[in-house]
């Protein structure tokens, strides 16, 4: 038992340094694209600043490997609980991390594009219209990601609450705040311009549980009484009698 408390305390460090390290290469990442795509000649402004735009999209891979990862990482901690919950969890953190792959291929489409609307002598106003268009689909691959992150958050959010791997109201306040980014994706990609306020509560609650995990890891009294549940056949995580109990009922109708 003692041995599976490591593990599980290593893996909440290493969840928890997922988190911050995603969240800050990925507002680093974004705050380079954004410099360079907001420009109001957007693909002259590609043009000179390449480098500095691939270097952007890289940056979003990072937190999409961490997303993947966290789902890997999570697995074993969430399967004695749920087991369907564990496979959902990594299915929408792996669907998270291919729509972020999706929107990083979209950002370095933009660099062929300035490329060429610089040989046509900026005069090419097709060019910028196709420039326009992988800025849209870049702003829905983000959208599908963060709905994707909304849904497996919640699953998480609610099996923390359920079986106390952290303090509830700390799993409580993920349950709203990813709630809130799972519903105001949704609004955005219906044409609704909430400028990524909805973002924010899911946001802070990863820097929060980021800095929580490293310092104090999941509740050990989850992990103590998980030997005494066991999931029914299909992972549902209802409790079961014990043979004890099986056989004081059978004696009982004898």
């Amino acid at each position: 038992m003692t041995e599976k408390m490591n593990t599980f305390r290593t893996t909440a460090r290493v969840v928890g340094i997922v988190y911050l390290v995603g969240m800050v290469v990925g507002v680093g990442g974004n705050i380079l694209i954004l410099s360079i795509l907001n420009a109001p000649d957007t693909l002259s402004a590609v043009s000179a600043n390449i480098m500095l735009l691939a270097i952007g999209a890289v940056l979003w891979l990072i937190p999409a490997a961490g997303d993947a990862a966290h789902g890997i990482l999570m697995f074993p901690v969430l399967r004695p609980h749920n087991e369907r919950i564990a496979i959902g969890y990594l299915g929408f953190r792996i669907v998270n991390a291919v729509f972020i792959a999706v929107l990083a291929l979209f950002i370095l489409l933009q660099i062929p594009l300035a490329r060429e609307y610089l040989n046509a002598g900026s005069s090419d106003t097709s060019l910028q219209a196709l420039s326009a268009v992988f800025m849209q689909g870049q702003l829905y691959a983000y959208h599908f990601a963060m709905s994707a992150v909304g849904v497996a958050s919640l699953m998480l959010c609610y099996t923390l609450y359920r079986v106390t791997l952290v303090p509830r109201v700390v799993a409580a306040w993920g349950l709203v705040g990813y709630a809130i980014l799972l519903c105001g994706s949704v609004l955005e990609v219906l044409g609704f311009n909430l400028l990524l306020i909805h973002t924010l509560p899911g946001g802070l609650w990863e820097l929060f549980m980021g800095v929580w995990l490293i310092a104090k890891g999941f509740n050990p009294s989850a992990f103590a009484s998980e030997s005494a549940t066991s999931d029914d056949g299909g992972g549902t995580g209802v409790r079961q009698p014990t043979a004890a109990s099986q056989q004081g009922a059978e004696n009982s109708r004898r």
